[in-house]
This record gives C-alpha cells, structure tokens and sequence, in this order.
C-alpha cells in the first residue's frame, strides 16, 4: 500500500480546484458589475448557491457553470438546476430580513477557456 491519494481522490481534487477558480472568476465579474458577494458556495437543506450577490436593491443568486464551450454550459442547466437554486434562496431569504423587500434575480455566469466570463441575468 502507498498511502497517498488514490486517482480518484486526484480527480475529485482537481476537480475542487477547478470549481473554486470558476466561482473566484465569476465573483470577479459580478464585482466588476459592482455587486458585493454576500456568500460562496452557500449550502441550504435545499441545495447549493453557488454565488449570492448584492447591487443596490437588487440581490442575485447565482449558478456558475465551467465547461469547455458556452453551448456545454448552457446544456448542463437543468430544470432541476434551476428549481434547487430557487428552493435555496427562499430559504436564505426567509433567514434573512433585511432582503426581504430586495428584488431577486437568478443568475448564470459561464466560464470557458480563454474567454472572458458569459453573464446572464435573469437566465434561470
């Protein structure tokens, strides 16, 4: 036995890694937009949100997707994607009065190689 991590461990590694520079980018952007992240990878009973993000009166909840082209990532959203993220956020916004009133938009930002990130509001 070697004792170190196993190709699986790597992947899922990598994997990781992979997930985090993808979200660091898409936070990147959405700051860039002037928003203000409130949480990454924000883990609810209901599921994950990627990203939840403030501008003004406006609160995002946003899915992040990395793939090798825009079409892979658009095919990659599912109708479970989007019904885990809405059941997320209205359980952080129960948990959270002061964005009661906020208007709520559901985002996607898709990262592919050497490109810049594809912002979509409202897309989910």
């Amino acid at each position: 036995m070697s004792g170190g991590p196993s190709a699986v461990d790597k992947a899922r590694l990598k994997n990781y890694q992979r997930g985090h520079r993808a979200e660091w980018l898409a936070a990147a952007l959405l700051m860039s937009k002037g928003y203000r992240i409130l949480a990454r990878r924000l883990k609810t009973p209901a599921g994950e949100i990627d990203l939840i993000a403030v501008r003004g009166r406006r609160l995002a909840f946003v899915e992040v997707k990395q793939r090798r082209t825009v079409l892979d990532c658009e095919a990659s959203i599912t109708v479970r994607t989007s019904q885990r993220v809405h059941r997320a956020a209205s359980l952080w916004v129960a948990r959270k009065p002061r964005f009661h009133e906020h208007d709520q938009g559901f985002d996607l930002v898709f990262i592919t190689p050497w490109a810049w990130p594809v912002y979509r509001p409202d897309a989910l």
